[in-house]
């Protein structure tokens, strides 16, 4: 509980002491019904699991099924509105911020949750549905919705979430708030891939224009 608390505050600037981490902090407090919750689930008392769970929900806003497998120092920053599937996993060290869903796309039985990697940050609003797997020490960007699989230490952003290629726009930063970068200047990415369009445009006409003079001297 100790090391949960330290890692909380190492990851939160405006939490001034443990003390308030253990008594204010509804992301906190999900955690530990969680992990009661999940034990009374493997004693195959289900019905007595989510009732704990439906608790849960009430006491902070935050929906976590019990039978979902997370690892160590989960951090749920804000936490109103975070929903967390039955069968998802999670590793260790992730941070979720509100209104997170980790949901799934099927009425099937099975793993139809996503899966998230340790060091993960999953921005505000965010959405991952369906058994996809986001990769160690990627960035969910705020309000994404991802569909498909994201390789590790990469950044998604969008609808759909497209990756972000920070190569060319910007260094790789150990943290990125709410999982969005906020030093890109998304006008100059947009000018760029408008120039890039422009000279694949050119190029056609091109090849277009030879093509017709070879046409004519036939």
């Amino acid at each position: 509980m100790i090391k949960l608390l330290k890692s909380i505050k190492e990851r939160d600037p405006a939490a001034n002491s443990l003390l308030e981490v253990f008594l204010l902090y509804p992301g906190f407090h999900a955690v530990l019904l969680y992990r009661l919750a999940n034990f009374i689930w493997t004693l195959k008392l289900k019905f007595l699991a989510k009732t704990v769970s439906y608790l849960a929900r009430i006491i902070t806003g935050i929906e976590i099924h019990p039978a979902a497998q997370i690892g160590e120092n989960m951090f749920i920053d804000h936490g109103l509105g975070v929903v967390i599937g039955e069968t998802s996993n999670i590793g260790d060290n992730v941070l979720i911020y509100h209104g997170v869903t980790l949901g799934g796309n099927t009425l099937n039985k099975g793993k139809r949750h996503p899966t998230i990697r340790d060091n993960v940050i999953i921005g505000a609003g965010a959405k991952i549905l369906g058994p996809v797997e986001v990769g160690e020490g990627a960035r969910v960007g705020a309000n994404a919705v991802v569909t498909k699989n994201i390789p590790k230490k990469s950044t998604f952003m969008g609808i759909p979430a497209r990756e972000l290629k920070e190569k060319k726009y910007g260094s790789k930063k150990k943290f990125t708030a709410y999982g969005t970068p906020t030093d890109i200047d998304l006008e100059q990415m947009q000018e760029s891939k408008n120039f890039l369009k422009t000279e694949k445009i050119e190029k056609k006409l091109q090849l277009l224009e030879l093509e017709i003079k070879k046409i004519k001297h036939k």
